[in-house]
């Protein structure tokens, strides 16, 4: 079951944020002991509440965090504020992430709506109902993106066609050069066996070519 997705909120009721803080602090501890031990990483947490007169620190006030502290302190402060976040800042880039989805979705939405206006036209052989200028623009562009995908399409189905017509053609060819090599083989070995008399092959005894007595022996 998926968690159910909590409201980013301040919780007004004592005893409920309480225990939430208790609940998100020791959640945060166990995470950075994790990414600490699991990357290799120096890491500490340092967290103050209204409820408590001292700050709590992780993983101790004299160790971890004063060295991760120090290192830090040593970076110029370009690099300190380089990935720095306050409420401010926090809050503007979740604005802006949520604009960019909210375009998103209108644009996503208005290409659905002329997409099915685009059928619908399609079906009645014209223009149907009261389309206003900028719905008569919206659909003419996407008349062009859906004509212009599908010549994209074509010339790429063509282009697989000639890549395999040619490699249909560079086998036949190879066949066709094999074929000729074996007949000429065929054609030279008969030649040879047809011009040799097997009656004059004799064996010689002692590999010596000499004719006995003048004459060959039957």
């Amino acid at each position: 079951m998926a968690r159910k997705k909590v409201k980013l909120a301040y919780i007004t009721h004592d005893s409920k944020r309480r225990g939430t803080f208790k609940k998100r602090k020791n959640g945060l501890f166990k995470k950075l002991n994790e990414i600490s031990t699991l990357c290799g990483i120096e890491a500490c947490a340092i967290i103050f509440s209204q409820n408590d007169h001292q700050p709590e620190v992780w993983p101790s006030p004299w160790g971890g965090v004063q060295k991760v502290l120090s290192r830090f302190k040593s970076l110029s402060e370009m690099e300190q504020r380089k990935k720095m976040l306050n409420q401010e800042s926090f809050l503007k880039q979740r604005i802006q992430k949520g604009q960019e989805q909210l375009k998103k979705q209108r644009n996503e939405n208005r290409k659905k709506e002329m997409t099915n206006l685009m059928f619908q036209c399609v079906n009645a052989a014209h223009i149907i109902g009261n389309v206003g200028l900028n719905d008569l623009n919206d659909l003419s562009w996407m008349i062009d993106q859906n004509l212009k995908q599908i010549e994209r399409r074509t010339n790429e189905t063509q282009a697989e066609e000639v890549v395999e017509n040619r490699d249909e053609n560079v086998i036949g060819r190879e066949q066709g050069m094999e074929n000729n090599v074996d007949a000429m083989q065929s054609q030279h070995w008969s030649l040879d066996f047809t011009s040799n008399n097997f009656g004059d092959v004799l064996p010689f005894e002692n590999g010596n070519n000499n004719v006995p007595n003048g004459r060959w022996p039957y």
